[in-house]
């Protein structure tokens, strides 16, 4: 007996949209190569945000007597935080193969190939096994990108840096996005003199410009070295370990030549698609090596769908979870919404935190939206003053015309946990109006958002 549905990858994509399938009355199997969870859960989401808590915490008590706390000694342990960010990988992954043991899907290990005929051949060792389907979906992730060029033995991926066993001296991370900015926090916090390479005239390129110039002042406050319009030139290795990069000054005349002990790649992933045997059944690929899919996520070949990094968009876990449930919904004939790709949150956990949703202000003018904008910093803010975390913003844009909340910007601390209640009310279409008659507790950091609101609107008491 077929399948109705078998989906190859575990990650938050496959996990969710097999659970989702099983829910709905779907004899499902789900196959995974390796690690129970996917990229998100053992190497990304979870650990880095367990490490970044450690270096938070570090933080905070070397900061502890403007509280009125003195602590006298801080130390710590870089095999404990390791460790604890182990086993919390470990504890969740048990949750999840809990969760499709109890909701009866078959889980299937080894590298999986699509063959003609509805047919899925899975190696697993020496064993290869045949499964017919009646739907298949496709969520393999992506791998990170390859750095070109000599074999370094101190250059590595997040993996690599997720894992050194020592505090480097002197770390150099090429690329400046998410992963980039995170893992800099983290090892400049633990003592480690940090270096970024970014080839873009500023840091975190896709960011609304106030945020790219805060960000970037709080890192050199706190004495990583930020080389924008830069490119890595040249790596020689040297075997006392120290490793030599000739770095490039894109537009200007000044080269540099540093040496670290070790060199992280932080610049972004490509889609897992090869060796699938996508090819035996005809499915597109764009330029890139993505999966073309539709707005339901079905690709050119009916019965075959494709959801999460393997296709064009995000690569966020949050966004291939939401992807995996339209998918499998819309498979079922339930006409689920498609996913508005506009009302997507990004995050990154450095301190100060970051997140931002919809249009920059940029974008909403390159858009030819005439827009108001208000901000309001943390700095004025009660709570922040309490808190002691007085860095950073709130940045708000509406379209003038009609009111529509076109995009929202946040640095500072706890503006990830903040981002949600913008996500909510820009997908019920909320408008300044009904924002600033909602009223938000005192003392908070959510009055900072109404509290730019109202400075677009020339409505400020508290600026």
């Amino acid at each position: 007996m077929p399948f109705d549905l078998i989906v190859i990858g575990s990650g938050p994509a496959g996990y969710v949209a097999a659970i989702r399938a099983a829910q709905l009355g779907l004899k499902t199997a789900l196959v995974e190569k390796k690690d129970l969870g996917g990229v998100c859960l053992n190497w990304g989401c979870i650990p880095t945000k367990s490490l970044l808590t450690s270096a938070n915490l570090l933080q905070l008590f070397k900061k502890s007597q403007q509280y009125g706390i003195k602590a006298t000694k801080v130390e710590f342990n870089l095999d404990h935080i390791l460790s604890r960010s182990r086993h919390i990988v470990d504890d969740l992954q048990q949750g999840v193969a809990f969760l499709i043991q109890k909701h009866d899907i078959q889980l299937i290990y080894g590298t999986a190939q699509i063959l003609p005929e509805k047919t899925l051949r899975v190696k697993y060792k020496q064993q290869q096994t045949q499964y017919k389907f009646d739907n298949v979906i496709i969520a393999t992730g992506a791998k990170p990108k390859h750095l070109y060029g000599p074999q370094i033995p101190t250059l590595g991926n997040y993996k690599c840096a997720m894992s050194i066993r020592e505090i480097p001296k002197k770390m150099l991370i090429i690329g400046s996005g998410a992963i980039g900015l995170e893992l800099a926090y983290f090892y400049n916090a633990l003592g480690s003199k940090v270096i970024i390479v970014e080839q873009h005239a500023h840091i975190l390129p896709n960011a609304d410009i106030d945020i790219s110039r805060a960000m970037s002042q709080s890192l050199n406050n706190q004495g990583i070295k930020l080389l924008t319009n830069s490119r890595i030139n040249k790596i020689q290795y040297l075997k006392s370990k120290e490793t030599t990069i000739y770095i490039e000054a894109l537009n200007k005349k000044d080269d540099l030549q540093v040496n670290v002990d070790y060199i992280i790649s932080a610049i972004g992933v490509a889609p897992y698609t090869k060796h699938l045997g996508l090819d035996n059944v005809g499915i597109q690929l764009t330029p890139k090596g993505h999966i073309k899919v539709n707005e339901y996520y079905e690709t050119n070949i009916k019965h075959y769908y494709a959801i999460g990094d393997v296709i064009p968009g995000f690569s966020l876990a949050h966004v291939a979870s939401h992807e995996a449930k339209i998918c499998v919904e819309h498979i079922m004939g339930l006409n689920p919404n498609p996913l508005n790709y506009n009302n997507i949150p990004m995050c990154i956990y450095t301190n100060p935190e970051i997140a931002f949703v919809g249009y920059s202000e940029k974008e909403a003018l390159d858009k030819g939206f005439e827009i108001k904008v208000g901000k309001f910093p943390f700095s004025a803010l009660g709570k922040a003053k309490i808190n002691g975390e007085t860095e950073g913003f709130i940045k708000v844009i509406f379209d003038k015309q009609y009111g529509e909340w076109l995009g929202c910007h946040m640095i500072g601390k706890g503006v990830t946990e903040l981002i949600t209640e913008v996500i909510i009310a820009r997908h019920l279409e909320t408008t300044h109006m009904e924002v600033l008659e909602s009223t938000h507790p005192h003392p908070s950091i959510n009055e900072s958002i109404v509290e730019a609101i109202e400075n677009a609107y020339g409505k400020s008491i508290h600026i």
